[in-house]
Order: structure tokens, then C-alpha cells, then sequence
């Protein structure tokens, strides 16, 4: 099955489960988010932020090295065993660190947080072997029906839990299942890969080597996404946190409906074609361009309806984080792209090129926080990221065209344009008195008008592009491969 096949196959697979996943996590949001108290997911939010940012050190950027190393000679088996024992030789230590931290300095609901969350989140990433094997291949069916397992059986108990009054418990949960499921799918039934162990002294080298050059972009991909909320958590409090964690959760919904299945295959089709600077060109333009265009139209409806959205479906004491959403949602429009310009350093050799720009971003991050964070709450939070993402973006692209051409003018202009052009419109048919009659209708009106005027003003700027990725793509021949009769 050629690379082109497997791509589509990846994405069709993970954008079809992907809607079912936003449909089920969706409606269990709302519904935690009604039963919950803010301060509950403070304190849930804030074990996270802890779990994660401390994980990426001890993932040691073995994934990334993983996809390198496994092509360039080297047999699948062989570096697949060698990330495994190493993996879980890290896991070990980074678990025994966090518990005896819980257990020393925490106390109440923040210390049960911290200790469940570390050991349910390690569990899953016991998985992350079979997991990259899968990437490497681009065959994603597997991952994306475990996903959707793990968010039914995980939805299911967390909804009832938070009904019978558990708590924070009912968050607790949704970790612990999706732990267990990742080792039943990948492990127990029908296993993609037997555990095995394998002290190779040259190949642990390689990975430690690359490891080292790489763990430092995850770090600082990851401190970049988790500063906000740990100092959040630190200088604003569990309330606070709460509401950021919401707005920020909500926010992701645009980014989830395509950015993830499209981002999920990305690392592995870049280290494909790496060496065919053409084939990456293309592959580059066409994956970013794909995710600007629904990233500008998702992130533009959320932005219209989210004071509809907040009364009318999660409730009014949610109203506080409002500006926070919106601010947070050019966040998600574009955190995406950055990722997949990422994607392409790391899969040419080159991830200490996004070190040294992670690091200029964290800088402006730590002192938009404390200018902005502190003046405006988590409006002023998400603020800082904003600009923290602009300027990061910015820099990786100035960076990517060593190895990629790119025109950012055809990147972003006709989205940019599509997006003001139809959200002036809105705004101005929203001073006429029949638009605002209630909630409901002001939310209908905003989406009739924004969606059909955005897709129109894309296609007249793209339609030739357009009628040539349609051909590129060749539909019919997908259709046939992927739903045969």
C-alpha cells in the first residue's frame, strides 16, 4: 500500500472516529461542567499540568528518536525493544518521584490527584511502543477505535460517578480507563507488538544521543502549552484554574474535529519522504493549508456563538471565562500548524532548531504571564500564549524553508480574508433588532450567516487550487479503496 493510500486511509480512519470521539467528550463536558464545581476542576487541571510537564522530561524524546532511528537501517524490532526497555526504565523513575513528592509536600484532594493521575497516565504510556510502531507504518485504525473505546466506557463512568456525587473522582476516572484500555488494545488482544527487552549498548547510544537533542523541543512544546495553566494554578488559584482549564478544554473542539487526525499521521509521513525536498514541499503546503482553512472557519463559529453556548448549554457560572474562550480559540486555530512545521524538523534530523525557537517562546511567555496574567486574569493568561504562538510561528516558518518551499502569503491570506470579511458581517447584521430576539435565535442567525460567506469567499479566492487538489486527490479512486463493494 503506497504512502499517498496509507495517508488517507490514516486520516479517513481518524477523522470518522474523530467525530464520534468530539460527539461523546463534548456532551461529557457539558455535563460535567453542569454537576462539577469550578474548584473541582481546578484541582484536577492542576494535577495534570504536573503529570504532564514532568513526563515529557522522562520521555526523553524517545518517540522522535524512535521514527528516526527506525529508518534510517535499523530493523523495526530492534529499535522498537530498545524504546521499550528504556521507556519503562523512565516511567519507573519518573512515578517514584511524583508519588513520593505527593506524599511529601501534598496533602487532601491535590495529593489523591497527583498520585492517581501519575499512575493511571503511566500505565498509558507503557503503550507508547505499539503506539509509534502504528505511526510509523501510518496505520491508525487500531489507536483510533482504542480512543473511541476508551472514551465511551471512560465518559460512561466519569457521567455516573459525578451523579452520584463523587467528585473529583469523576474526573479521576476518565484517567485510570484510559490507561486500562490502552493495554487491553494494544497489549492483550491481538497484540501489534510482543513486550520484549533489548540492551543493544550501540543502539541505546543512538537513542540517547538523538533523545537529548529532542527531549528539549518536547519540553519546551510542552511547558508552552502547560506554562499558562501551572502558573495559573500557582498565582491565581483553584477557582481560576478551574475556569481556565474550561475555557481552554471548550476551546479545543475546533482543533479536535480535524487538527488531531490530521497532526497523528503528519510525523510519520514527513519521515517517509524526508529526503525528496519536492514531495515535502507539497506534503507541507497541502497538510498546513488543509488545517488554516477549517482551523479559521471552526475557530470563527465558536468565537460567534460562545455566549450562546455558555448560557444556554454549560450555565451561567461559567459566564467568567468568556473572553478567556475567545482569546484561547486563535490559540487552537493555530497551535496545529505549529506543530506540523514542528513535525518537519524532527523528521529531517534538525529538532534543535526548535529548541532554540521553543526557548524564545517560553521567554515571552513567562513575562506576558506576569504583565498580562496579573493585570487581567486569564483573559491576560491567554493573551500571553496568543502572542507567545504568533511569534513561534513566525520563526518556524522563517526556519522551514531550508528545507521546504512555502509561499506564507498563499498559506494565509485567503483564510485571513474569509474570516474578517464574514465575521464583520455577522457583527454588523447582529445592530439589526431582529438578530438578537433571544439566545437561540442570535446563535442561529450568527451561524447562517458566517458559515455559507466564509465558505464562498475561500472558494472564489482558491477555486482553482481547489479544482486541482480535487484532482490531485483523485476522490472516486479513494472512495473505491477505502469502501470497496
Amino acid at each position: 500500500m503506497s504512502l499517498a493510500t496509507r495517508t488517507i486511509t490514516s486520516i479517513s480512519w481518524k477523522g470518522s472516529t474523530n467525530i464520534l470521539r468530539i460527539v461523546i467528550l463534548l456532551a461529557r463536558s457539558i455535563i460535567l461542567a453542569r454537576l462539577l464545581a469550578v474548584e473541582v476542576f481546578g484541582i484536577y487541571a492542576s494535577a495534570v499540568v504536573v503529570v504532564t510537564i514532568t513526563a515529557v522530561l522522562f520521555n526523553f524524546g524517545l518517540g522522535g528518536a524512535f521514527l528516526y532511528i527506525s529508518n534510517q537501517g535499523v530493523s523495526e524490532k530492534q529499535a522498537a525493544a530498545v524504546h521499550f526497555t528504556l521507556n519503562l526504565l523512565f516511567k519507573l523513575i519518573w512515578a517514584a518521584i511524583l508519588i513520593l513528592f505527593a506524599f511529601f509536600f501534598m496533602q487532601g484532594l491535590e495529593q489523591i490527584a497527583l498520585i492517581v493521575v501519575a499512575l493511571a497516565n503511566g500505565l498509558f504510556m507503557l503503550t507508547y511502543t505499539p503506539q509509534l510502531i502504528l505511526s510509523k507504518r501510518v496505520v491508525h485504525r487500531r489507536l483510533a477505535l482504542m480512543d473511541v473505546t476508551s472514551d465511551i466506557f471512560a465518559s460512561a463512568v466519569a457521567v455516573l460517578l459525578a451523579f452520584r456525587g463523587a467528585g473529583l473522582w469523576a474526573l479521576l476516572a476518565t484517567n485510570i480507563i484510559a490507561g486500562m484500555v490502552s493495554v487491553f488494545v494494544l497489549y492483550i488482544y491481538r497484540p501489534v507488538w510482543v513486550p520484549h527487552f533489548l540492551f543493544s549498548r550501540e543502539l541505546i547510544r543512538r537513542y540517547l544521543a538523538f533523545g537529548w537533542r529532542n527531549v528539549w523541543a518536547d519540553f519546551f512544546q510542552v511547558l508552552l502549552n502547560r506554562l499558562d495553566d501551572f502558573w495559573t494554578a500557582v498565582y491565581l488559584g483553584a477557582y481560576s484554574m478551574g475556569l481556565y482549564s474550561r475555557a481552554y478544554a471548550f476551546a479545543l473542539y475546533p482543533q479536535k474535529i480535524l487538527a488531531e487526525p490530521a497532526n497523528s499521521v503528519t510525523m510519520g509521513v514527513y519521515a517517509e519522504i524526508s529526503h525528496d525536498r519536492h514531495k515535502l514541499s507539497q506534503a507541507f503546503f497541502r497538510i498546513n493549508a488543509l488545517l488554516l482553512r477549517a482551523g479559521f472557519l471552526l475557530a470563527g463559529i465558536f468565537a460567534l456563538i460562545a455566549p450562546e453556548f455558555i448560557h444556554l448549554i454549560i450555565g451561567d457560572k461559567w459566564l467568567p471565562f468568556l473572553e478567556a474562550f475567545r482569546l484561547m480559540l486563535l490559540f487552537t486555530m493555530l497551535e496545529p500548524v505549529k506543530l506540523t512545521i514542528s513535525y518537519l524538523f524532527v523528521a529531517v534530523g534538525k529538532p534543535e532548531i526548535v529548541v532554540r525557537i521553543r526557548l524564545i517562546q517560553l521567554v515571552v511567555l513567562g513575562i506576558g504571564l506576569f504583565v498580562m496574567g496579573l493585570l487581567w486574569d486569564i483573559a491576560g493568561v491567554a493573551l500571553a500564549v496568543d502572542l507567545m504562538l504568533f511569534i513561534g510561528i513566525a520563526l518556524l516558518l522563517w526556519r522551514a524553508r531550508e528545507f521546504v518551499d512555502i509561499s506564507v502569503r498563499k498559506l494565509f491570506q485567503a483564510p485571513l480574508l474569509a474570516l474578517l470579511i464574514a465575521g464583520i458581517s455577522v457583527l454588523l447584521t447582529l445592530k439589526l433588532p431582529f438578530a438578537t430576539i433571544s439566545y437561540w435565535h442570535s446563535g442561529i442567525v450568527k451561524l447562517i450567516l458566517f458559515v455559507p460567506i466564509y465558505i464562498l469567499l475561500l472558494y472564489w479566492q482558491e477555486k482553482r487550487d481547489f479544482h486541482n487538489m480535487i484532482r490531485a486527490l483523485d476522490i472516486a479512486s479513494w472512495k473505491k479503496r477505502l469502501w470497496p463493494r
